[in-house]
């Protein structure tokens, strides 16, 4: 690649090469090098466009001129070209040619040399996370004698309060979706990632149903959607039948004033438009295309009201969650997902510190081997500078409102992002870089704020720098069975694993403790064509890692030579109990023994991606042998509700 290209490329954080997931170095494609610095608003589709572009970046780095924001970690300093005036959050103002070590936390302005600038002083370090035991839970997949075709709000307290003496449980995502059909069934494609998904609302418990009269009540039960031919979660179904029994319901709702949260009034705006206008706002009529056009200020209609009330709803039973999981160390964890659907609501309102046109994913690693392209809108780095990364703040806030913790998807996003740009194939990407003193440090700060533990699924193709600014940060990254070993690809024993860590079996990405016995990962992809290789060799490969797992069960004397799958299953909870990790997790698929996992990365229609619902109902989960058996064994280990850590 022409040394230009590269240092133009490196000028604005693009990589042209990187290490795949075997640490073999890999050559990103000029094409792609090109098309992604065109996706950040720099022109290289020539030797003299590159040129001139390197030469701009040139005078950006060696000038004077400061960031459009400065993150600075607590107790430390940084000197400032001219002396500048600090205005505190609080109001306070300090004068100093150095900004100093004992600013307070916060969210504070700097003036300095003709700038305004955004100064956030961010925690060194989070106190270290209760050391406790929980479970992982895709919402959704639940179903009870209340619920309406799917998990909802109401099925996860009574989770809770059922949960055996867990410390925490870690849900899917439950971000929001564009309320029209079809309705995605993925949670990590969401609309918006600031507001949530009026699909897991519990209808009986609002208050307007409460104040209904018992005929209107009766209608609004008759509309409770009843099974479906093929046993899976219908979304179009569940929508249909809880928008028709919000509307039922709307004139006995109490008024939402927007003008006390712009951003619901916002987000509610478009979801009326998005009912007149359809889904995807790049499809709308041009003057709808961004939200501070006039047509979009002039835009009246009492549907915006009508979805800012559903919000409202579904903010006082996430509310309600997070109380009744108040006696647990940690409480709700919810997940942020790493993206956003485009075409989304957050697509259109944010779209000045999106990329346009960016497909956020993966390269190819040893389950995905075919590169992964989620199709998801990622954040402009250069913006979030130059914003005072106020978009990340204002989603980070939200949700922390409801969560006793925070597993971050794909963490490594913080730090760099897979950009597939148009026209190329999923592993015909590269990453672009972000600030990670910037993106951590302000996760770092909001979860402080609210009191929150933060979880980074830190598998795949990490670098070190990763892990080690989690594990410096006081925040957990994760060990998943399948996936802890050593240089030698060797499964580690229990007291290998690392302290600051979330334990679990799996992940909603990969098989289940029962699929993984069965072999049930080699045979559903290569069904679907999802294999890069031939079968018999990803047959062998997974009879090698079984038996490997396997013995390592019995070198920790866990394991009897002749056990059943329920008996590995349980060996292998035993396992993660031991282990150092101060958070431990059992997934419902693992100890039910479902075969299927909830989703197969690189599949849309071909696997019923996020619709699997669990075959027992709460009641039944709750008095299921294995999950108190499971309940036991990482409860001797860690403390769980109530306990002090």
């Amino acid at each position: 690649m022409n040394a230009d290209l590269v240092a133009l490329a490196e000028a604005h954080g693009v990589a042209t090469w990187y290490e795949d997931w075997r640490r073999k170095r890999t050559e990103v494609s000029e094409e792609s090098v090109v098309g992604v610095l065109g996706l950040l608003g720099v022109d290289a589709r020539t030797p003299a466009a590159v040129r001139d572009a390197l030469a701009a970046a040139r005078r950006r780095d060696q000038g004077t001129r400061l960031p459009g924001t400065i993150v600075l970690r607590a107790g430390s300093t940084r000197q400032l070209p001219a002396p500048g005036e600090v205005t505190l959050e609080d109001g306070g103002v300090v004068t100093a040619e150095r900004l100093p070590a004992d600013l307070p936390l916060g969210w504070h302005r700097l003036s300095c040399a003709g700038q305004d600038i955004t100064l956030v002083v961010v925690p060194a370090e989070l106190p270290a996370p209760p050391e406790t035991w929980g479970w992982m839970l895709q919402l959704y997949s639940l179903h009870s004698a209340d619920s309406w075709g799917m998990g909802d709000l109401g099925d996860l307290r009574s989770f809770v309060a059922g949960s055996a003496g867990a410390g925490l449980v870690l849900l899917n995502p439950l971000h929001a979706i564009t309320p029209t059909h079809p309705v995605p069934a993925s949670p990590y494609s969401p609309s918006s990632r600031r507001f949530a998904n009026p699909l897991y609302l519990r209808i009986s418990e609002t208050e307007a149903y409460r104040r209904a009269d018992a005929g209107l009540r009766a209608r609004v039960d008759a509309l409770r959607p009843g099974p479906t031919a093929d046993s899976l979660i219908d979304y179009d179904a569940v929508w249909t039948a809880k928008q028709a029994a919000l509307e039922l319901l709307w004139p006995l709702a109490e008024p939402v004033d927007l003008t006390a949260d712009p951003g619901l009034a916002d987000f509610a705006r478009f979801c009326a438009l998005a009912e007149e206008h359809g889904p995807d706002w790049r499809k709308w009529p041009e003057e709808l295309r961004r939200p501070d056009a006039p047509a979009v200020h002039a835009y009246r209609s009492d549907r915006i009201a009508f979805h800012a009330w559903v919000q409202h709803l579904v903010h006082e039973q996430l509310v309600a969650a997070r109380e009744a999981a108040a006696g647990m160390p940690v409480g709700i964890v919810h997940d942020l997902a790493v993206g956003i659907d485009p075409g989304g609501a957050d697509g259109w309102l944010l779209q000045d510190v999106l990329a346009p046109g960016v497909r956020a994913g993966a390269p190819p690693d040893a389950f995905n081997q075919l590169g992964q392209d989620w199709g998801l809108a990622a954040w402009r780095p250069d913006m979030l500078v130059e914003t005072g990364y106020a978009a990340y703040r204002d989603m980070l806030r939200r949700i922390f409102r409801h969560a006793g913790g925070l597993r971050v998807d794909h963490v490594a996003g913080l730090w760099r992002l897979w950009w597939v740009p148009p026209g190329l194939g999923a592993a015909e990407g590269t990453y672009v870089h972000y600030d990670p003193e910037a993106m951590l440090g302000i996760l770092a700060l909001e979860a402080h704020r609210a009191g929150a533990v933060v979880i980074g699924e830190d598998l795949g193709t990490v670098l070190p720098e990763v892990t080690e600014g989690l594990d410096r940060m006081n925040m957990l990254g994760s060990a998943v069975l399948w996936f802890t070993r050593d240089d030698d690809g060797d499964y580690l024993p229990a007291a290998g694993y690392p302290r600051n860590a979330l334990a679990s079996i799996s992940t909603h990405d990969l098989p289940t403790a029962a699929g993984f016995l069965a072999g049930e990962q080699v045979e559903v992809r290569a069904k679907l064509d999802q294999l890069a290789g031939p079968v018999e060799r990803e047959r062998a490969n997974w009879r090698k890692d079984r038996t490997e797992l396997l013995a390592l069960l019995r070198t920790e004397g866990l394991l009897d030579d002749d056990a059943t799958a329920e008996e590995t299953v349980l060996a292998m909870h035993r396992f993660l109990a031991r282990t150092p990790c101060r958070l431990v997790t059992a997934s419902l698929h693992d100890v039910l023994l479902e075969v299927r996992q909830p989703n197969l990365p690189g599949t849309f229609d071909e696997y019923p991606n996020w619709r699997i619902p669990l075959g027992p109902d709460l009641t039944e989960i709750a008095a299921n042998p294995l999950f108190r058996e499971v309940a036991a064994i990482l409860g001797k280990g860690k403390p769980g509700k109530g306990a002090t850590t």
